[in-house]
C-alpha cells in the first residue's frame, strides 16, 4: 500500500508518538479488506508504539485509532489514502499525544462541550475539501471522551449512500441526524454546537483597536494584500469567512509562474503560513455585510461585530455562477453539483451533464470521463472557450458529448434527487430532455460584493470598479482579485493585484 517515500515519510511523523497506540482492524474478506489490512500492519511495523488487533465494527472494512487500552473514539470505514492519507496521519499522531497545533482557546472550548456527539462523515478520496472536515471531527474526538467520529469512503459504502440519499460530500451527521454539507472549519463545527460562543467571539471582535489597513477576504489577493501591509510595520488585520477563497476549492494549479504544478489546498497553506509569519491579526469564520465611514472606516460584520481601520483592502473574491432555473436551488446537493473532484465519484457508472464549455467545464469533462458513464457537456455558444488543448483531449474520450448551442431551462427530480434536466437548442428552439443523475455547473463566476452596492461604485456584473492603484469610490478603500472589474481572473492576477490595493492603502496613509 505504501510505497517507499510514504513509508519514510511517515516513519518520520510517527517519531512524534508520545504513548502507545492501538489500531483496531475489522474486515470482510473483500479486495478492500485486505488493502486495509496491508496498510494498517505497514503503519504498525513503522513503530514499537503502534500495535494491532481484530476489532468487530458494524462497518467492514474499518481502522479504529486510539490510545492503548481505551476505547478507540476515531475510525477510518475505508481506505484513508488520497486526500484523507493526511487525516490518518493526524490521527496516528494525536491518538499518541502528539499536540495538535489548533487554537488551545479552541481546543479548551472543545474539552468542555457537554453533551454525547456521533459524527459520521461520508467523503470521497478525490474530494479535497472533506480532510479539513474530517481532521477537525477527528481532533474533537480525540480531546472529548463523549465524541466518536467515522470517516466513511461512500464509494465504499454504496447502500449507506443510496439510504441517505447523499449526492454530495463532505456530508457529516450527527446522532443519526444530518448536521451539515461541505467544507466547515473546526471553529464553524464548534461554534454550531456552542451557541453561545459566536456571541462571545463577537463582542471580542468589537473591543479589538483599529487597524491601520484591514483586509476583508484571505484568498489569493488578500493574503498578497496582508503581506505587504505588514511589512511595511503597520497594524494590520485579515477577516474572513475562511483562509484561501475559493482556492481551497482548485485542485491541479498548472500556470502558477514557477511552480510547474500544485494543488489549491497546498497553495493556501503555503499562504496562510506565509502570512502568519507577520504580525497580521487574522479573524476567521467571519463575514462582512457592511461598510461605512465616519472618522475611521467601519465593517460591520455578519456576526454583530464592527471593526474600525484607517484603511481597507476588499478582496472577497467571487463564487460560482448558478444557472438560476427552477429546480437548481431544490436539487442542489441532490443532484446539482458545483465541484466535480468532491462529489464525481459519488456518480460513479451514471450519466451525468456538464453544464459550461470554458476550461472548468472541459476539465470537469475529462475528469468525471472516468468515474462516470457518460458525460454530456452543455454549452450556451457556438464555440467552446476552453483551451484547444483540452478540447482536443475531451473530443478525443468515447463517453464524452459536447453539445453546442444549449440553453438549460430546468432541473428535472423525483422530489429526492436529480433524474434529468431539460434545454433548448438555440438554433431550432426545439426543447429535448437528458435523463442524467448529476448535473456540474461550471460557468463562470459571481462577485462576492451584494453587501456594498449601496456603498461603492460597481459596474453592472457586480464588480468593483477601482483605479490603476486599487482605490475605489470611497476614500480610504481599495480593492483587489476576482471582487474587482480587473479582467482575466487568475490566481496570479489576484495576487499581483492584492500587492498594489496594499501600496495604494499605505499612500493613503502616508498622505492622509
Amino acid at each position: 500500500m505504501l510505497d517507499t517515500n510514504l513509508k519514510q515519510q511517515l516513519n518520520t511523523y510517527l517519531q512524534n508518538i508520545v504513548t502507545p497506540i492501538e489500531l483496531t482492524l475489522t474486515t470482510n474478506g473483500t479486495d478492500k479488506s485486505d488493502e486495509l489490512a496491508t496498510l494498517t500492519q505497514e503503519i504498525a511495523e513503522l513503530s514499537d508504539k503502534i500495535s494491532v488487533k481484530e476489532g468487530n465494527d458494524r462497518r467492514a472494512p474499518n481502522m479504529a485509532v486510539g490510545a492503548a487500552g481505551q476505547a478507540p473514539r476515531v475510525n477510518f470505514a475505508g481506505i484513508p489514502m488520497g486526500h484523507e492519507f493526511t487525516s490518518l496521519v493526524l490521527a496516528l499522531l494525536q491518538a499518541g499525544g502528539h499536540p495538535s497545533k489548533a487554537d488551545a482557546e479552541l481546543q479548551e472550548q472543545i474539552r468542555n462541550l457537554p453533551g454525547t456527539y456521533e459524527f459520521e462523515t461520508y467523503i470521497s478520496l478525490s474530494c479535497q475539501n472533506c480532510p479539513d472536515v474530517v481532521q477537525a471531527l477527528n481532533l474533537m474526538a480525540t480531546l472529548n471522551p463523549n465524541i466518536t467520529h467515522t470517516m466513511i469512503d461512500g464509494a465504499l459504502f454504496q447502500q449507506e449512500v443510496d439510504e441517505r440519499q447523499i449526492m454530495a460530500v463532505p456530508s457529516v451527521y450527527m446522532n443519526g441526524e444530518h448536521f451539515g454539507q461541505g467544507r466547515m472549519t473546526l471553529a464553524e463545527i464548534v461554534n454550531k454546537l456552542d451557541t453561545g460562543a459566536a456571541e462571545k467571539k463577537a463582542a471580542a471582535l468589537s473591543e479589538k483597536d483599529p487597524y491601520e489597513v484591514l483586509v476583508v477576504g484571505g484568498g489569493p489577493a488578500g493574503a498578497s494584500a496582508a503581506i505587504y501591509a505588514a511589512r511595511k510595520g503597520i497594524r494590520t488585520g485579515v477577516v474572513a469567512e475562511r483562509f484561501g477563497g475559493q482556492v481551497m476549492d482548485t485542485v491541479g494549479i498548472e500556470n502558477f509562474i514557477s511552480v510547474p504544478y500544485t494543488e489549491g489546498p497546498k497553495l493556501v497553506a503555503s499562504l496562510e503560513q506565509h502570512v502568519k509569519e507577520y504580525e497580521v491579526d487574522v479573524m476567521t469564520e467571519q463575514s462582512a455585510a457592511k461598510i461605512s465611514k465616519n472618522e475611521l472606516i467601519e465593517v460591520e460584520l455578519a456576526s454583530g461585530a464592527t471593526l474600525k481601520s484607517r484603511s481597507v483592502i476588499l478582496a472577497t473574491g467571487a463564487r460560482w455562477r448558478e444557472m438560476n432555473v427552477p429546480g437548481e436551488q431544490e436539487y442542489r446537493g441532490k443532484g446539482v453539483a458545483y465541484c466535480p473532484h468532491c462529489d464525481g465519484p459519488l456518480f460513479k457508472g451514471k450519466s451525468v451533464a456538464v453544464i459550461g464549455g470554458g476550461n472548468s467545464g472541459i476539465e470537469a469533462a475529462i475528469d468525471l470521463a472516468g468515474i462516470v458513464k457518460d458525460v454530456t457537456v452543455l454549452e450556451f455558444s457556438d464555440t467552446l472557450r476552453a483551451d484547444d488543448v483540452l478540447v482536443k483531449k475531451a473530443e478525443s474520450l468515447p463517453n464524452v458529448t459536447i453539445i453546442k448551442q444549449a440553453m438549460t431551462t430546468e432541473v428535472l427530480g423525483d422530489d429526492n434527487k436529480v433524474i434529468g434536466l431539460k434545454y433548448k437548442d438555440r438554433r431550432t428552439d426545439e426543447m429535448h430532455v437528458l435523463d442524467v443523475a448529476g448535473i456540474f455547473v461550471q460557468i463562470g463566476l459571481v462577485p462576492n460584493s451584494e453587501w456594498l452596492k449601496d456603498s461603492l461604485e460597481l459596474t453592472e456584473r457586480g464588480e468593483i470598479v477601482i483605479d490603476g492603484h486599487g482605490a475605489t469610490s470611497m476614500p480610504g478603500v481599495f480593492a483587489a482579485g476576482d471582487v474587482t472589474a480587473t479582467p482575466y481572473k487568475q490566481i496570479i492576477i489576484s495576487m499581483g493585484s492584492g500587492a498594489t490595493a496594499a501600496l495604494g492603502a499605505f499612500d493613503h496613509l502616508i498622505r492622509n
